[in-house]
């Protein structure tokens, strides 16, 4: 049976008139005439007795047409739900980011709930190819990723700039760089370890740190790799004050890190900041892009690029 046989059989015995029913139907008259016929076959029953001048319903077309109806007011049901779901998705970003962005994602959520609140947002965590890789197939609406752009091949992307992320240095709370808190110099850490997460998780920090450490003349001494953020702070919370580890995390971050046994220091180096970028599609931007936009710019205290 066929939802669309169904739709005939109403129609006519709405009508009670087979050419009346193809007309409404904007179909011809013998379409309707065969589908009917064919439902009927599937029924092993006649529902219009077409015997007389008029058509007229038969006993089982009479019991049939609630049914009938029932079936079409199902579908319809099923494809307003559908519908909305759909029209939900597209009033959703699927925003990618990452650790860090702290105090900036606060405020850029902020801004779009204040511009546009009808758009909802939900954020992915996830490395930054992958963070590219799902922008490019439109599984995201848009990225955040930092430090210069790298489409990695990748076809049809292109990078807004939004905001500066100044990077911190954390030592040990009893470390004496720590005991007048203050502003630090990188060559004040040529000889304590660096804890450092591989190049290949954050190339463009990683990138950034060991070229400052360079330029400030020495290569920075390498220290363990805890897994995460979290078991490298504890590392550098517990290591002595003689020796001592250290590490950097954006300053966005920073005021969210809340423990007493690491000190968070700003350099005094320039150039210790990577800029932050959205991630878009050239093509089929976001429903929700303009009003992202304008948020991150709020969020950012400036500008970036143009949308369009």
């Amino acid at each position: 049976m066929e939802l669309r046989q169904v739709r005939y059989f109403v129609t006519v015995a709405q009508e009670l008139h087979f050419g009346r029913a193809a007309e409404r139907l904007h179909i011809v008259q013998s379409a309707v005439s065969q589908q009917v016929r064919r439902l009927e076959r599937e029924l092993g029953a006649e529902l219009f007795d077409r015997s007389a001048r008029q058509v007229r319903l038969t006993a089982v077309g009479a019991r049939f047409l609630p049914e009938a109806r029932a079936l079409l007011a199902a579908e319809e049901r099923a494809l307003a739900v559908v519908a909305e779901l759909t029209a939900g998705r597209a009033r959703t970003l699927r925003l990618g980011t990452s650790t860090g962005l702290g105090a900036h994602l606060d405020r850029v959520l902020d801004a779009l709930a204040g511009l546009a609140p009808e758009i909802g947002v939900e954020l992915v965590s996830a490395r930054a190819a992958e963070r590219l890789d799902r922008v490019v197939s439109g599984e995201l609406s848009a990225a955040f990723l930092r430090g210069e752009p790298d489409d990695g091949g990748r076809e049809g992307l292109r990078f807004l700039p939004l905001w500066q992320d100044p990077l911190v240095a954390v030592v040990p709370a009893r470390h004496p760089l720590a005991a007048s808190p203050g502003t630090i110099a990188l060559a004040e850490l040529a000889a304590v370890p660096l804890l450092l997460t591989e190049r290949r998780n954050n190339r463009a920090l990683v990138d950034l740190v060991v070229n400052a450490c360079h330029d400030a003349g020495f290569a920075p001494v390498p220290g363990p790799r805890y897994g995460s953020l979290d078991n490298t702070l504890t590392a550098i919370g517990a290591a002595g004050p003689a020796d001592g580890l250290w590490t950097v995390v954006y300053a966005s971050h920073a005021d969210r890190l809340h423990t007493p046994r690491v000190a968070f220091l700003p350099f005094r180096n320039p150039g210790m900041e990577l800029t932050t970028h959205l991630a878009v599609r050239r093509s089929n931007p976001p429903a929700g892009l303009e009003p992202l936009l304008r948020a991150c710019a709020e969020a950012g205290g400036g500008g970036v690029w143009p949308a369009a």
